[in-house]
């Protein structure tokens, strides 16, 4: 009978926590669509271009970095295998390309879901955009520094043509509401697995002193995990749920989601990255040590900010 009660239990959570993203990711959606449509994302894109020089890349680039950061980076990389032939791109050029997409992809969805848990747009947004340009700045100096990575890239995978039609469109965000809705009820029930065995509580001693370093405390741990492997789509969605039954604390779910804003989705995000020819170098292991070393930056600038002007600029109490 108790199996059955948390099986309840576990699905009327997980239409919860999806009630709460679909809400925040179906209007956005329509919005971004009606933005392609139009192609404003192409005017973004050029005015990207002078900006792509800083980073080591030509300006065309500009467009494939507007366009995964204002849909999402399926449409990036078939904006990329348009252009990339002509761009004549090194495998170094890729890897900062692919690093930035990683860190600033689909930021109208996932801005808002971050927004909803509480941190603040002013600083949730330029975390994203800027954070994706310093990492992409530091990488291409790297590169160039120590001459690595200058061979031509060779994408492993060029993507079919996506079907541009309305229909298309919404069987693709149907598709994506499904899995949605599979993978966080499996998520759940994984973790309530997990805490039974002993699993989570052996993780939280081991990890406690990293993550009180970087200013957060045990009971961030599996959400953060989850966000960092999975994305900030299915760690933020399970984030406002605790944030609601009070289980973490406002600066937990700060230093949370700012970590996962910069690394997150490691497993299949990461993997998109490596087909069109990302390097591990740059997508997973700089990516990893630069969210680290920014949150514990961070983590040491905000230990110095007042409460009052911390819950007016940063986090929404």
């Amino acid at each position: 009978m108790n199996i059955v009660n948390g099986l309840k239990k576990t699905f009327f959570d997980t239409v919860n926590t999806c009630k709460e993203l679909f809400i925040i990711i179906i209007p956005i959606s329509i919005i971004t669509r009606f933005l392609d449509i139009f192609g404003l994302i192409e005017y973004i894109g050029v005015f990207l271009s002078p900006v792509m020089g800083i980073v080591g890349l030509p300006g065309s680039m500009g467009i494939v970095w507007a366009t995964a950061m204002i849909t999402n980076m399926y449409a990036g990389i078939i904006v990329f295998a348009a252009l990339a032939p002509q761009a004549g791109l090194t495998v170094a050029q890729v890897t900062v390309l692919a690093t930035m997409i990683l860190v600033a992809h689909s930021l109208p969805i996932e801005i808002r879901i971050s927004q909803k848990a509480g941190p603040r747009l002013r600083f949730i947004a330029p975390l994203r955009i800027f954070g994706a340009l310093l990492i992409g700045f530091l990488l291409n100096k790297s590169y160039e520094m120590f001459n690595y990575l200058q061979e031509p890239n060779q994408a492993l995978w060029t993507p079919a043509a996506k079907d541009s039609s309305w229909i298309g469109w919404a069987k693709g965000e149907i598709n994506n509401f499904i899995w949605i809705f599979l993978i966080i009820i499996t998520l759940l029930l994984t973790m309530k697995i997990l805490d039974k065995i002993g699993v989570i509580d052996l993780l939280k001693k081991l990890l406690t002193p990293v993550l009180t370093i970087l200013g957060m405390s045990s009971a961030a741990l599996p959400i953060t995990m989850i966000g960092m492997t999975l994305g900030i789509g299915y760690g933020g969605g399970l984030i406002i749920q605790e944030a609601k039954n009070g289980e973490m604390t406002k600066f937990d779910i700060f230093y949370s989601l700012a970590l996962m804003s910069l690394c997150h989705s490691l497993v299949e995000d990461t993997l998109l990255m490596v087909v069109i020819g990302g390097h591990i170098s740059g997508i997973i292991w700089g990516r990893i040590l630069f969210t680290f070393v920014a949150i514990y930056i961070l983590g040491k600038i905000m230990r110095k900010v007042p409460d009052s002007i911390f819950n007016k600029h940063f986090f929404r109490v």
